[in-house]
């Protein structure tokens, strides 16, 4: 059986402080979270950066470099920096930690879409007022990537040698990959990570799932790596469904604060051993950092700006 890669979401733009005690926030918590997660299992650490004093999601590189530095030190994990950034933010915003970092994976929106996380009001505890501003603001929000916002960041990051995380939120994001495929903008291995139960996308069915699997088959064939993530309570269901199907994993807590029904996760690692035992209980093995690397096709923790 094929290698199973778990990417582990840290910290996000979704979730706020108030949500979770546990949610990783200034440098030295998303540092140790980070690192705690790829002593657990996780092969790539996907990152986002947070103000320090007020746990907002930042895009600025000062904050990223505070951390960074540290994780490559302490694990050999591929590193993947956000380019969804926080909501609301401009691409040059977004990307600039990825420019500055050159990163072995970086994460790319496939396509433009409402990003409604609004009922995630009702799970804020004592919050700052931009936490609130912040979640009832996706109710007119428009996630924005066009196709020129998709090829400027194609181009200027894989000048340095990045990869990228294809993010598809719709069956629709598939059909835009395989677009900039048959450009010659991008190459295979294509590292899809599909994503349910954002308010604006595709539901946490398992047909949806299904769905997504097959018309990736038809659009890449063997030239694809399907990884799956669940929002919310779909998480573990989904993704232990997804690695069933051979596909890979996602977890954390950018995706989901909950390690089981009513109990928060108290780390990133804590969900990361779970997934981790589900698969291996299935009779998966899980990859290493240097297995994902050959999977992937990615340059090598050697090749960063960091």
């Amino acid at each position: 059986m094929p290698k199973t890669i778990i990417s582990c979401a840290i910290t996000g733009s979704i979730h706020t402080p108030s949500m979770s005690p546990y949610l990783p926030v200034t440098a030295d918590q998303i540092a140790e979270s980070a690192i705690g997660a790829a002593q657990a299992g996780a092969a790539v650490l996907h990152l986002h950066a947070r103000h320090p004093e007020t746990g907002a999601p930042s895009q600025n590189p000062d904050h990223y470099a505070a951390f960074l530095p540290r994780i490559k030190a302490a694990t050999n994990a591929i590193v993947n920096i956000t380019t969804g950034g926080g909501l609301g933010m401009s691409m040059d915003e977004r990307i600039a930690p990825a420019l500055q970092a050159a990163p072995e994976l970086a994460s790319l929106n496939m396509g433009s879409f409402n990003f409604n996380i609004s009922a995630a009001e009702k799970a804020l505890k004592d919050p700052q007022p931009w936490e609130v501003d912040y979640l009832r603001g996706t109710r007119d929000l428009i996630m924005s990537n066009t196709f020129t916002q998709i090829e400027q960041v194609l181009k200027r990051l894989s000048d340095a040698g990045t990869r990228f995380e294809f993010e598809c939120y719709d069956t629709g994001h598939l059909y835009n990959l395989a677009h900039f495929a048959d450009a010659g903008l991008v190459k295979p291995p294509f590292f899809v990570q599909s994503i349910f139960g954002i308010t604006g996308a595709q539901g946490t069915d398992p047909e949806n799932l299904m769905h997504m699997k097959a018309t990736a088959d038809r659009l890449f064939g063997k030239d694809y790596v399907l990884s799956v993530l669940g929002a919310g309570r779909a998480q573990f269901p989904l993704v232990t469904m997804g690695a069933i199907l051979g596909g890979h994993v996602r977890v954390g807590l950018e995706d989901n604060l909950y390690i089981a029904k009513g109990q928060l996760a108290d780390s990133n690692a804590q969900m990361v051993a779970k997934v981790r035992r589900i698969l291996e209980e299935l009779g998966h093995d899980i990859a290493t950092p240097d297995e994902a690397r050959a999977i992937l096709g990615t340059k090598g923790a050697d090749q960063v700006a960091f």
